[in-house]
Parts: structure tokens; sequence; C-alpha cells
């Protein structure tokens, strides 16, 4: 589904990730499951996660985007940005998805684009747009993310 982007974090994130040893654009990925439906992040800060995906393999059996793959798009943007907003001593869990499909879509990229509603110390939750390659709006969707206490060794607490 092509080449993974380079994923463009602010200069400050990096640094804060980089002090601990954690090299943040290599580590950070869409998962297996969005490296699977072709999601590409190109942006990615607390304040707005901005990613991509493919309409073409991500359809129903009517050939339009299918509703799931759309949440796939927006949970993984809305849990970059409650991670980024956790920092590095939380790790963002998602807890409530809402998706509301407007407009079918049959081809091409859609974008999402996900902004903070509420950012505090045990929950953020990420408004998301997914709009076509016309800037028709096809999805909206709203993020729920429980941070948790991450533990030296990646576990949670």
């Amino acid at each position: 589904m092509g080449e993974q982007r380079t994923v463009k974090f602010p200069q400050e994130v990096i640094d804060e990730y980089a002090a601990l040893g954690v090299d943040l654009p290599a580590l950070f990925s869409a998962g297996h499951l969005g490296n699977r439906m072709g999601v590409q992040i190109v942006e990615a800060a607390a304040e707005r996660v901005v990613g991509t995906m493919p309409v073409e393999g991500n359809t129903q059996p009517y050939g339009l985007l299918h509703g799931g793959a759309s949440a796939v798009l927006a949970e993984t943007l809305g849990s970059v940005g409650s991670m980024l907003h956790g920092g590095v001593t939380k790790i963002a869990v998602g807890v409530d998805l809402n998706c509301t499909h407007h407009r079918g879509v049959r081809s091409g990229l859609v974008t999402g684009v996900a902004t903070p509603v509420h950012r505090g110390r045990t929950t953020a939750t990420y408004e998301i747009v997914i709009t076509d390659e016309r800037d028709k709006r096809v999805c909206t969707a709203r993020l729920t993310c429980l941070l948790r206490d991450a533990n030296p060794d990646g576990t949670t607490g």
C-alpha cells in the first residue's frame, strides 16, 4: 500500500522522547492493522494529528469505504493525539469510539484530522473529521482514551 512516509512530530516532542532514549519517529507507526489498511500518519502533535488512508482495499460489498475502515483511521489518529498529550509517563487506551458516516466514497484517499475536545490528567477526547479528496466530510468521529500510568518496563500500571 505504498511507502511509509516520515511522521512530522514537533521538535520538542522528539527531544522529550530522545532524552529517555526513545527514537519517536522510528518507533511510531499506525500499528499492524493500520499498516495493513494503508494508514499514513503525516502530522502528529497533541494539538492536531493528520493521517490518510486509501479507499481501495478498504471497501464493503457495495464498493464504498467500509465504516469500520473509517473507525480504524479515527481511532488511530485520536490515539496518537492522546498518547502525545499523555507524554512519556502515560499510555493511551481507547475506551469509547463513536462514528457518524455522512457520505459514501468509492475511490481515492480519505484524510482524517484529529483535534482535542478534552485533554485531562486521566482521559483525552478527540474529534476526528474524515474528508474525501474534494474536502467533503465523509465521517465525524469522537474517541475517548483513558491515560494509564506506564511503568518503566513498558507495562501498564
